[in-house]
């Protein structure tokens, strides 16, 4: 117990916010360093949620951007000893293959995770009807489905007349 009453935060929470502090400021070079060091903690779990929620912010970030497949390329093979971790790399790159009309296939979409799916229906407008159609009739959750739906529909809607 500490002075006021309360106990004190345990050391992997501690780490965690230092790792997520770390990890906000790094650049180049070193991101793959310190990402490496982070999956050394004995922590696995806690390592690759805070892995995870910088991948997520970075891999969102450079979505579009024409260094993405080196960034990926090189952070893929850091997290490749996480299965948890490459399955997430591998479906920011699949739903950015999606949106820039890269090789994709239909067994790629409906066999991503639920998180894919519905980060493509809840963020991602942009997608092209064949991968909303497919999602409409054969995503992997209702939410997902109908989702889709709708995002399609309003994509077919003709425009208002003024």
């Amino acid at each position: 117990m500490t002075a006021h009453g309360t106990a004190p935060e345990p050391a992997e929470h501690l780490r965690f916010t230092q790792y997520l502090h770390l990890l906000e400021s790094v650049t180049g070079a070193d991101e793959n360093d310190l990402v490496a060091h982070i999956l050394d903690d004995p922590d696995a779990l806690m390592a690759d949620s805070a892995v995870c929620r910088h991948l997520d912010r970075r891999a969102a970030a450079l979505l579009r951007d024409p260094r993405y497949p080196l960034w990926a390329d090189g952070l893929g093979r850091t997290v490749s000893r996480s299965a948890f971790l490459t399955r997430r790399m591998h479906e920011w790159t699949l739903l950015r293959d999606i949106l820039l009309d890269g090789p994709w296939t239909a067994a790629d979409l409906l066999g991503a995770s639920d998180w894919l799916q519905r980060k493509a229906t809840a963020q991602h407008s942009r997608l092209p009807p064949p991968a909303l159609r497919l999602l409409a009739d054969q995503g992997r959750t209702r939410r997902v489905r109908k989702a889709a739906a709708q995002l399609l529909a309003s994509s077919t809607k003709p425009p208002e007349p003024s």
